[in-house]
């Protein structure tokens, strides 16, 4: 009987768990990066803004602010980053309430290009995670980056490009306290987009992302604002 129990907890819980949100309502990401270089310097400034949406707009999934200081070891193009993050992250459906969470990064940038019109970058990110009503946690990431001009030989002024990304999330630890667990795998994204090239310091894109996790899966609309300055 015991048993028993224990099992149908296990099932309820797992069935709570994917009914918090709904795979089928598409979400929407409204994102600005910038990106900055000191003049005669090897350091820089980069980060990101992000309000994403469990639907089109108002019902909050996080909000995302995320700054670093850049460091570009001379005669190579890496651009290595230390940073901080500040995210919250609200629940699906009708709710208000919200979580925190504060983090620290360190990523590396390794941009290559592969012969005359498709862009690559590889990112790699380390992640010290302090959420709220959890022990400290770590992660790793790892996001290979594709652009490829259309009308355009290179991503010059007025050129529209075809965008896409993968990012792979392992997690550091699988005990998160008091007896709760998450798994090492913690999700992948893949993304698919249209880009347009204003000059080489801005462009904008449009895309479609789907988020995978143990427990569900989610499309998500992704608008993005690409600073240079």
């Amino acid at each position: 009987m015991k048993t028993f129990t224990l099992f149908m907890v296990a099932v309820l819980g797992f069935t709570a768990l994917n009914a918090q949100v709904d795979e089928s309502k598409t979400g929407a990401w409204y994102m600005y990066f910038f990106n900055h270089q000191f003049v005669d310097s090897q350091f820089g400034i980069q980060g990101d803004a992000q309000y994403r949406n469990w639907n089109t707009l108002g019902d909050l999934e996080q909000l995302l602010l995320r700054a670093g200081l850049t460091y570009t070891p001379k005669n190579t193009n890496v651009l290595l980053t230390f940073g901080y993050a500040n995210i919250t992250t609200g629940e699906f459906g009708d709710g208000t309430d919200t979580s925190g969470e504060n983090r620290l990064y360190q990523e590396a940038l390794l941009p290559q290009k592969v012969g005359h019109r498709i862009y690559l970058t590889h990112r790699f990110r380390y992640e010290q995670r302090f959420v709220e009503d959890q022990d400290f946690r770590t992660r790793y990431r790892y996001n290979l980056f594709m652009n490829v001009p259309i009308n355009k030989p290179t991503l010059e002024k007025d050129a529209f490009y075809a965008a896409f990304y993968n990012e792979l999330f392992i997690n550091g630890q699988d005990d998160i306290g008091d007896d709760r667990t998450v798994e090492l795998f913690d999700r992948n994204r893949t993304y698919l987009g249209l880009g347009y090239v204003f000059n080489p310091g801005q462009r904008v894109q449009l895309g479609w992302m789907n988020q995978k996790t143990v427990t569900w899966g989610k499309g998500q609309l992704q608008f993005s604002f690409h600073h240079n300055f």
